[in-house]
């Protein structure tokens, strides 16, 4: 283990949008390819890694019952798009020379290992990238919250929640030009304030467990390592 690493074990999460790129829809193979070759710096660098991955660039269940699908079934589909998803960054990670499994929370014996708290450690210890799909399996239950609940349960020093923008800001940036970024802000500040950062499921989840949160710009080629080594990128929320 490289000793300018700040965290040692460490749960990334990623909205589907992110590997839609600019498209906006669909896996952008170039957007994945660069992901899992900042991710293989730092796995060979001995940083035990969990990913949690959206599906938001294949379906959104929130924007399925809008149109009137009944909440849970849409819920349902989106679950399975993050198993799309995880099954295309294994394919990246291990044409990088990164050894991953994918973890679902809805059964899926021939493309995923069901998620098994202890294995999932004992894969990170040995050096394997989990990458958890499926969400929680419960319908109601977004990707952020399923990264705050694995995030306690593997006993992560870390959760990084990898976005567009560079951290948390006290405004939308894009509506207003005057928008003041944090460097690091408190759970109860985002819960007071109604800052957007995840929901307000997942954000007190991360409080009462006490998991500190790395919310930066994915789009910035190194942040990932950037932030591990405890460099100001992005907000830190704990």
């Amino acid at each position: 283990m490289s000793e300018e690493y700040r965290y040692k074990r460490v749960l990334l999460k990623l909205s589907g949008e992110a590997l839609a790129g600019d498209v906006g829809y669909g896996i952008d193979p170039k957007v994945v390819d660069d992901l899992a070759d900042q991710i293989a710096d730092i796995v060979r660098d001995g940083v035990q890694l969990a990913v949690v991955v959206g599906g938001g660039n294949i379906f959104r269940g929130l924007a399925g019952s809008a149109e009137g699908m009944d909440r849970a079934q849409a819920d349902y589909i989106g679950m399975l798009a993050t198993v799309m998803n995880s099954l295309a960054l294994q394919d990246a990670f291990e044409r990088h020379g990164i050894f991953s499994r994918v973890q679902s929370a809805i059964n899926m014996q021939e493309v995923s290992e069901p998620y098994i708290r202890r294995r999932a450690i004992r894969h990170m210890e040995k050096g394997r990238v989990v990458i958890l799909a499926a969400g929680t399996g419960n319908p109601y239950f977004t990707t952020d919250t399923t990264a705050a609940l694995r995030a306690c349960e593997l006993d992560v020093d870390v959760l990084m929640k990898a976005t567009k923008v560079d951290g948390v800001y006290d405004s939308d940036p894009k509506k207003n030009p005057d928008a003041k970024r944090y460097d690091s802000i408190s759970y109860m500040d985002v819960l007071s304030q109604g800052l957007n950062v995840m929901d307000s499921t997942a954000t007190s989840l991360c409080m009462d467990n006490n998991v500190p949160m790395i919310v930066f710009d994915l789009t910035v080629n190194g942040n990932i390592s950037r932030a591990l080594k405890g460099e100001n990128v992005g907000t830190t929320v704990e």
